[in-house]
């Protein structure tokens, strides 16, 4: 919760130091790729892969072994890693002609890219190798480390941006050279907790091991399917640089605002139900497997709907207060709160492939979550199309085709648990629709009511919008806990 405020602040700063602008929508696209990979490839593929294998070392081999595997995926990892980075910088002129292919046509826009490109794309080698040593911590239990981890990325920006920006040829760069100190500082900061445990990685290149082996096998076609929304959100920018100018802002700051709360709590939750899936695989205990994709599902559900209603319901609200200025208008306030909107619709589908997704990687299945990626992303593509081209949605038809190929997504993957009885039929479920059903309600009201015209808003100074702001969300969350309260549930309801 700590980095994911402290990731707000840092939106809040961007926005109100360089506004929305070219040099924003160079900077954001540049530093997707390596945001995407390091997504698709060190905490969506790779975690999937390597943490049911070391769960699996450490509750049937000695610590020896299980230090020797540490090390020899750090040192494949590492080298891997490294040859990647290093051809992209050099070749970041003719990289950048596909990805910013929207940006050819401002000759001045496409070389600052490029120069943030080769900046930012290290940033994969360092949080790549930060994400392996966090899963190492996750798995032995030490949650808090990793969970900090990403406070210091934003840390990091929100100092280059007010610090380093008037001293820049192009204020812009700032904010590349904030993500290559946080890559150095996030890595670092990891390394003396392994060594608390005995398991500081010492690379080196073991020919043949076989846990290396079984990683790589069940990281292969996870690299597709874990992270279907990651490659959506990429295609998305790609797409969004084709349109009108400003676009890949507006949707970079409607999917950060969505990001907050499956940061907080998604993510949070599905890091916790990985370990515990494949330990509960190991030990062969199907019903205790179930119990707890059932528990992660229904808090996903008492958390992602409020706040699906609640980003919906005072989206401008939201946005008047935190970034609205000079160099961000009412146009970008309504731009973003649509595109907000619509990538809010998925997020209990976001949710749902955090925790659906590791069910199967748990079991060391990886087949068939490919398949139902190919199935999602095939659906993305076409819906991008029909809704971006066909319709004339724009920026928000990317982010709704998002939204609806997530849906398809967590539906197939939730579908092939239950066809494999690995969730259950649990009790309890109709009672907590009918509380959820109501809670929401009684909360839309109130936000509804309190927030009144939301342009009126914009003739408040800051002080006041954030004093209206704060008891917006304080008074919902009362609301909501409250009705919640009063229909019964408690908070022993929810421990699994």
């Amino acid at each position: 919760m700590l980095s994911r405020v402290l990731g707000l602040a840092r939106d809040v700063v961007i926005a109100r130091v360089f506004g929305v602008g070219d040099g924003t929508d160079a900077f954001f696209l540049a530093n997707r790729i390596p945001n995407f990979l390091r997504r698709l490839f060190a905490e969506g593929a790779f975690n999937q892969a390597f943490v049911p294998v070391l769960s699996e070392y450490r509750s049937q081999c000695s610590h020896q072994e299980v230090k020797n595997l540490v090390n020899s995926v750090a040192g494949y990892l590492g080298l891997i890693l490294l040859l990647v980075t290093a051809a992209v910088v050099i070749a970041a002129p003719y990289i950048s002609v596909p990805i910013a292919y929207g940006f050819m046509d401002e000759p001045e826009k496409f070389q600052l890219f490029v120069e943030m490109l080769r900046l930012t794309f290290p940033y994969l080698l360092l949080i790549s190798l930060t994400a392996f040593s966090g899963s190492i911590l996750n798995s032995y239990d030490r949650f808090a480390v990793p969970a900090l981890t990403p406070a210091l990325l934003n840390i990091s920006l929100i100092a280059c941006s007010i610090l380093l920006a008037p001293y820049m040829s192009r204020p812009e760069l700032a904010l590349a050279w904030g993500v290559l100190v946080a890559g150095v500082v996030q890595l670092l900061f990891q390394l003396p907790f392994l060594a608390r445990i005995n398991l500081f990685p010492v690379p080196v290149i073991t020919r043949g091991h076989p846990g290396v082996r079984k990683i790589k096998d069940l990281m292969i076609p996870a690299l597709f399917s874990v992270s279907v929304s990651q490659i959506n959100l990429l295609l998305d920018a790609f797409i969004a640089s084709l349109l009108m100018s400003n676009a890949v802002t507006w949707l970079y700051y409607s999917d950060r605002l969505v990001e907050l709360p499956l940061g907080v709590f998604g993510i949070a939750i599905a890091t916790v139900v990985l370990p515990s899936l494949s330990r509960k695989h190991a030990e062969e205990s199907l019903a205790e497997f179930s119990s707890t994709l059932d528990w992660a599902m229904r808090l996903i559900c008492l958390i992602a709907v409020p706040a699906t209603l609640a980003l919906i319901v005072i989206a401008e609200p939201i946005l008047v207060t935190l970034f609205q200025n000079q160099r961000f208008d009412v146009t970008d306030v309504e731009r973003v709160t649509v595109s907000l909107q619509a990538y809010s619709l998925g997020l209990i589908a976001y949710m749902g492939v955090k925790i659906f997704a590791p069910g199967y990687f748990a079991r060391q299945d990886t087949r068939t979550p490919v398949k139902i990626g190919i199935v999602a992303m095939t659906a993305n593509m076409l819906l991008n199309i029909l809704l971006v081209f066909g319709l004339g949605l724009g920026h928000v038809g990317l982010a709704l085709a998002t939204s609806l190929a997530a849906f398809i997504n967590a539906g197939l993957l939730f579908a092939g648990l239950w066809r494999n009885r690995l969730i259950r039929r649990e009790t309890g479920w109709r009672i907590f629709a009918i509380r959820l059903v109501v809670a929401n309600a009684a909360m839309v009201l109130f936000l509804t009511w309190f927030a009144g015209n939301w342009v009126d808003w914009l003739d408040w100074e800051l002080f006041a919008r954030l004093v209206r702001l704060a008891l917006l969300c304080v008074g919902g969350f009362l609301v909501y806990a409250a009705s919640l309260y009063l229909s019964g549930l408690r908070l022993i309801d929810l421990h699994r």
